[in-house]
């Protein structure tokens, strides 16, 4: 990985820590900003992904959806690439929870198998903190987690296809869980 490879991800982690400033996640303790930053690591680690425009993507995943950033600001701030993938993996909050849902995920089962890795990733994280969740939220974690692992299985490029074992095998340990 190059210098400039190296500056847009480090980029997108302060532009993500800014935008996430003073949000927390579910367990009301946490800084919201963790989370991403964890989806980057899951992604890299895990996952292996080496890309910085999708490492970057995993950073800025919730900009789009969770702060007033829109999809212009991550074009200026980090390229078309990065920008349609953090669109890709966010929804359209305009609409009904079922209506919102179902498109979303009707449009991550179409995209570039870099935006279902993040999602995958994102999807892992959300499995993690989900044990420390009340057991009504941790059944909603766990349900839209095995909805991915249906949707995306059918026609997941072989490739990546230990990606999505090693999702599967973190979904049945938050499954055992329960």
């Amino acid at each position: 990985m190059n210098q400039t490879d190296i500056s847009l991800m480090l980029e997108a982690v302060s532009f993500a820590a800014r935008k996430h400033a003073g949000q927390l996640r579910k367990d009301n303790s946490t800084p919201y900003v963790a989370h991403p930053f964890r989806v980057m690591t899951i992604l890299a680690t895990v996952f292996h992904v080496t890309d910085p425009e999708v490492l970057a993507a995993a950073a800025l995943h919730d900009t789009i959806e969770d702060t007033a950033t829109d999809r212009d600001e991550l074009i200026e701030r980090f390229g078309t690439r990065v920008a349609d993938m953090v669109a890709a993996l966010s929804k359209d909050k305009r609409k009904p929870d079922s209506e919102r849902e179902r498109e979303y995920f009707e449009t991550l089962c179409v995209a570039p198998i870099e935006v279902r890795l993040c999602k995958l990733a994102d999807l892992y994280d959300n499995l993690t903190d989900a044990a420390t969740l009340h057991s009504s939220s941790r059944g909603k974690t766990i349900a839209k987690a095995q909805q991915a692992l249906e949707l995306f299985s059918p026609g997941f490029p072989d490739e990546y296809r230990w990606a999505l074992d090693c999702f599967e095998q973190r979904l049945k340990v938050a499954i055992g869980s329960l």
